[in-house]
Formats: C-alpha cells, sequence, structure tokens
C-alpha cells in the first residue's frame, strides 16, 4: 500500500491497523551512546536500522506491516540533526497513530561536559559543529531535541554508566527485570562426539539407566514417551532436574543483574540419543514453569548410531 509523507494513501483506502507491529524510536544526544542501545536492542530481538531519516521510516513501516512480513519490532536509530528532520519526524507520529503502530521514543542524554569528554577522546568534531567550538554544536543539538526529550517515554541519563550498566537499565526499561530478560536455549549432545564448546553449563546424565540396552527403546529417542517415560522415571532422575534447575535459576538471577542475557545449557549422554533429550526436555519444562523464555535442541539425533 502506497503512502506519502503525509500518511495518506494514494489508493484511496484508509490505513489498516497493525496491532501486532511495535516501533522503537532511538534517539538523543549525539555522543550519549546511540550505537550501544541499538546493539542491545537488537540481541532484544528487535530489526534495528541505523541513522534513517525519519522520511524514510513511514515506508519502511508500510512495508512492514504489510501481510506476510515477519518483522514485529522495528527499532530505528534517528539523529535529528536540523529543524526539518524534527518536521518529518512529526509526520511520522502522526503516520503511526494512523496506522495504529504502537510505538515509543528512547531518548539518550549525558552531561555536556562527559559528551565533550567523549568526542575529545574519539578525536571527531560534532556533527552540528560546523567549524566552531564543540560545545557550540552540543548546545544546538540540545535544544533542537528539548521537545523530542519531553515526549519520550524512556529517558536515560548515560553521564555515569558503563556499556554494560548502559544495557542492563535497557533491559529494565524494555522487557523489565529478573531472571525473564534471559533467554536460556538447552541442547543435547553425546560425550562421544565430542564435549561442547560454546555452553555455559553442562551437565552428564550417564548416570541414569541407558534405554540403548533396552531392545523396544533402542531405535527410538528421547523425545518419544516410552523413553522419556524409562529415563525420568529411574533413580535419582527428578532428584537431580530439580536441583539442577534450582542451581541454573539461581545463576540466571545473577545473569540478569550482571548484563548477560543469554544462556546455554548443554545436557550430555554417551551417544545423545535418549538420556539426554529426554533430561533436556524436562530439564526446559521446569524452567519454563518459572517464567523463563526456553529453547530446546538435540545436537546428536541426525547422527546414525
Amino acid at each position: 500500500m502506497a503512502t506519502d509523507i503525509d500518511g495518506e494513501n494514494k489508493g484511496g483506502e484508509s490505513p489498516q491497523p497493525a496491532d501486532s507491529f511495535e516501533v522503537l524510536l532511538i534517539t538523543g544526544m549525539s555522543g550519549a551512546g546511540r550505537s550501544r542501545a541499538a546493539d542491545s536492542v537488537e540481541d532484544m530481538g528487535w530489526y534495528v536500522v541505523d541513522n534513517l531519516p525519519p522520511n524514510l521510516l513511514v515506508p519502511l513501516v508500510d512495508m512492514m506491516t504489510s501481510s506476510g512480513s515477519k518483522v514485529h519490532k522495528l527499532a530505528a536509530v534517528i539523529d535529528v540533526r536540523s529543524r526539518a528532520y524534527f518536521d518529518d519526524l512529526a509526520q511520522v507520529f502522526s503516520h503511526l497513530d494512523d496506522l495504529g503502530v504502537k510505538y515509543r521514543i528512547l531518548f539518550l542524554d549525558a552531561a555536556d561536559d562527559v559528551l565533550i569528554q567523549r568526542y575529545e577522546s574519539v578525536r571527531r568534531p560534532h556533527p552540528l559543529q560546523h567549524g566552531r567550538r564543540l560545545i557550540d554544536g552540543i548546545e544546538e543539538e540540545r535544544t533542537l531535541l528539548s521537545n523530542l526529550k519531553e515526549r519520550a517515554d524512556v529517558v536515560i541519563d548515560t553521564s555515569s554508566l558503563s556499556i554494560h550498566e548502559l544495557s542492563t537499565k535497557l533491559y529494565d526499561a524494555l522487557l523489565g527485570t529478573g531472571p525473564t530478560t534471559v533467554a536460556v536455549h538447552i541442547f543435547s549432545f553425546g560425550f562421544k562426539y565430542g564435549i561442547p564448546l560454546d555452553a555455559d553449563f553442562v551437565a552428564d546424565v550417564r548416570f541414569l539407566p541407558n534405554p540403548f540396552w533396552v531392545p523396544q527403546l533402542r531405535e527410538l529417542n528421547g523425545n518419544d514417551k516410552p523413553v522419556s517415560d524409562y529415563v525420568l522415571s529411574s533413580d535419582g532422575a527428578e532428584r537431580f532436574l530439580d536441583s539442577y534447575a534450582e542451581a541454573i535459576l539461581t545463576a540466571i538471577k545473577g545473569y540478569s543483574r550482571e548484563d548477560k542475557h543469554f544462556v546455554t545449557i548443554a545436557v550430555g549422554c554417551t551417544g545423545g540419543q535418549h538420556r539426554s533429550v529426554a533430561m533436556s526436555n524436562a530439564l526446559a519444562k521446569r524452567l519454563r514453569s518459572q517464567g523463563l523464555n526456553v529453547t530446546v535442541s538435540a545436537r546428536e539425533l541426525k547422527k546414525h548410531r
């Protein structure tokens, strides 16, 4: 559906609402951390576009809200360097309202002396400096952005924040706090094929009876109910899962405070076909019951025994 910058449908149809689509506009003072914010937001699952002129946001949103688009969260880093840019942005807001698109404005700020120090450390001019003093460019930008800052949904002052502290604040503002901000991936593997190098935790479940030695279970795998029932009913399986899940939850709570938002857990048995698969699924179920976002995969299931 073609639209112009004023948000009018050139085909004559009224804009359709896009309730499942969300836009995050990342803006603020140059040198306040927009690039770092974009990286963190991308890690949260947003589709990020950097240095986008505001007037290009309208056709981009129209394209992504069309049927068949797989993008549901768009984050645009916008550098408002002139009054014309700001006027275009006002028209963007109007168009998003017409479409029924939810949007939020994230504004990053920092004290003038901090911005000066950051620019001097990288030895680059401010985009609005234009041959003048650095502070002149900063003051002009601050004046241009004053109304936008007042309209922002989230304002973060990065003056005293490290990059990790900024990331934590962004997670807090956009996703909330606590262990639910940590994405967990669990995968099963076979020790005979090598210990994985990319796991934060490695669990060894070879202490459980091996279904491989049960003829009717040998050709099945841990995703099959007979194998899962056999493994989980084994002595020690449930106690291990309870204790291990509790330990993982303790670690994840700490990770969420330390700006680590992705955790990988490997669960291994001899061949990666039976015990590790069943135990991975059971561990995922326990962690999901605590509100965590957990995905599961099996490294060895495609291997021939």
